[in-house]
């Protein structure tokens, strides 16, 4: 019975690889449970995006059905990560694809329709990848370009972090001032949120310095159980109280034990979508620009995800590519035309995976974890929403430091690379994209390398994905033109 017992342990660890990358089974649950409290606010920021948008008939699509379609197909794609690539990425309903469907996409069709859309997309860059395209774009791509998109995005997971937790806050009279952010509240740390923010930072760096086991989560945990006791006395309240906005108050999540712990999902928006009558509703022009959109965002955002991701894993290969390349982006791209199909906007992989990564995870296990934690929130959704976006985004800064750290590979003397590279990094955080910084340090790339007379040093495929960027930047021009 103990053989048998040992070999079926031999067939899980050689599946996963468990041993080969270094692992063990409690660092990968570990690992899995810190990617989850980082990136559980989805379950409920998705609704409030996707709800808060009115489709050209007027309807408005149910925060109820949208939390628990949000959950079920982070869950099962994110499950689905663990199995088939084997790689510690949570995939969820993307943040900014999921504004662009609610604020530009419904409001020129029906609700139906636009999922259509993104169901279309979806199937699009599945195709892309089983044809090779997609790994070939990727492998295209300097290995210091994608080190710089690595670098890039943990300097944008810090500043969310930093926005989210409002350390930082957005200048009321941005318009009148060239200082667009500021410190806290005119430039002061006035609010309760944000000291929680702060010791719980201060925390976790201490433990992360110490290498303490388990330091992220640690962090996520104490500064959650510290958010629910300042707001059980000082009775801090959400960011905005009956419509009037109340900066002094929590971001999103208000840290309160809930009265209600088990809450039965409601599915009525899976499968409500219409792939074609989009096309005879808004002409031809408009949906084929909002898929070409959509398109560009998600092939580009998962490559830089899930290289920063192994990267921070130390997971990359002698050509900086992740273990399983292909079925990363395969399950990706099901991902967003799954996302479509449910209601959800679509659905791509997490940056937030790194904070996983970060706590030892390094196999698809952690992604399980996530996954079945994804499906427990369909049904435990009040407990989801007692983390606050305070306590959570300590994570995102210490893990943006530490994808920071892989800055010190590039060659900041080959101005070739540096300049592009440079761009990449700066970008993504100031326009709060990372296709934007992707595309600008490819187009950047091309145009050193042409100017100074090196064109043959340039991947053929680099030369068509900077002219899709070009017309990506160029899109609102061309709408207005057309």
């Amino acid at each position: 019975m103990a053989d048998a017992t040992v070999a079926q342990q031999s067939r899980f660890d050689r599946f996963f690889e468990i041993t080969a990358r270094g692992s063990t089974v409690s660092r990968e649950v570990r690992g899995g449970l810190a990617t989850f409290f980082t990136m559980a606010y989805i379950v409920v920021l998705n609704p409030l995006i996707l709800g808060s948008g009115v489709d050209k008939d007027g309807a408005k699509l149910a925060i109820t059905a949208l939390a628990s379609g949000t959950a079920l197909v982070a869950g099962v794609m994110t499950i689905l990560m663990g199995v088939v690539a084997r790689f510690p990425l949570a995939l969820a309903a993307g943040l900014g694809v999921n504004a662009l469907v609610a604020f530009e996409i419904a409001p020129q069709m029906t609700w139906a329709d636009a999922m259509g859309l993104v169901v279309i997309e979806g199937v699009l860059i599945t195709v892309l990848v089983l044809t090779g395209l997609r790994t070939a774009v990727f492998r295209a791509v300097p290995t210091q370009l994608k080190t710089a998109i690595g670098v890039g995005i943990g300097l944008f997971l810090a500043l969310i972090g930093f926005v989210d937790s409002g350390f930082v806050r957005r200048v009321p009279d941005a318009a009148n001032t060239t200082v667009p952010v500021g410190l806290g509240i005119g430039g002061k740390l006035v609010s309760w949120p944000a000291l929680a923010f702060g010791i719980g930072l201060l925390l976790t760096v201490v433990l992360v310095v110490r290498k303490v086991r388990g330091a992220i989560l640690i962090g996520i945990l104490a500064s959650t159980v510290l958010a629910i006791i300042i707001e059980a006395v000082a009775k801090v309240g959400p960011s905005f109280v009956d419509g009037k906005p109340n900066p002094k108050g929590w971001s999103l999540n208000v840290p309160t034990l809930p009265d209600k712990v088990v809450d039965k999902p409601d599915f009525s928006l899976l499968g409500h979508f219409n792939v074609l009558h989009s096309w005879q509703a808004a002409g031809v022009l408009v949906p084929l620009m909002f898929v070409f959109t959509l398109l560009i965002t998600d092939f580009f955002d998962t490559m830089g995800t899930m290289v920063a991701v192994a990267q921070e894993g130390d997971m990359l290969d002698e050509n900086n590519m992740p273990p399983k390349t292909r079925e990363i982006l395969l399950v990706d791209s099901l991902a967003a035309a799954a996302g479509g199909a449910a209601s959800t906007s679509s659905n791509t992989s997490y940056i937030e995976s790194a904070s996983g990564v970060a706590e030892g995870a390094r196999t698809g296990i952690a992604s399980l974890v996530t996954g079945v934690l994804f499906l427990l929130a369909m049904f435990f959704a009040p407990l989801v929403t007692v983390v606050p976006f305070e306590a959570a985004s300590v994570a995102l800064v210490v893990v943006g430091f530490l994808m920071m750290t892989a800055v010190r590979t590039i060659d900041w003397a080959d101005y070739d690379i540096a300049l592009p590279a440079f761009l990449t990094i700066v970008i993504m955080p100031f326009t709060y994209s990372i296709s934007n910084g992707i595309g600008a340090g490819i187009i950047s790339y091309v145009v050193v390398k042409l100017v100074g007379g090196k064109a043959r040093e340039v991947h053929p495929l680099l030369y068509g994905v900077a002219v899709l960027f070009l017309i990506y930047f160029l899109r609102g021009p061309i709408e207005s033109v057309f």
